[in-house]
């Protein structure tokens, strides 16, 4: 069963809490790019943020070269943004931490 999108008005506010996302261009997604020391610290991330999203049972689309992962959530079959997401994204930002 597919979640709610949030309302623009959700959205707003729940950006407003997460540090460093963005409402990406495509106005259905929320994007990040964090910046390690070095790969092993980005794998780390990584793996810890996985773990995160099989928790969540929802996971992330994301891309890493050498220190950087990036990161795009969005709920697919919502058709945008849902709580999944922002749950996701501050779990990532802890594991960032």
């Amino acid at each position: 069963m597919s979640k709610p999108v949030l309302s623009d008005d959700a959205l707003t506010d729940a950006m407003a809490g997460l540090a460093g996302w963005t409402l990406a261009d495509d106005q259905k997604s929320i994007e990040k790019s964090f910046k390690f020391g070095n790969f092993k610290t980005a794998y780390a991330f990584m793996t810890h943020g996985a773990l995160c999203a099989e928790t969540l049972d929802h996971h992330p689309e994301w891309f890493n070269v050498c220190n950087r992962v990036e990161v795009k959530l969005t709920t697919h079959d919502s058709g945008g943004v849902t709580e999944l997401d922002i749950s996701l994204a501050n779990a990532l930002n802890d594991a960032a931490s």
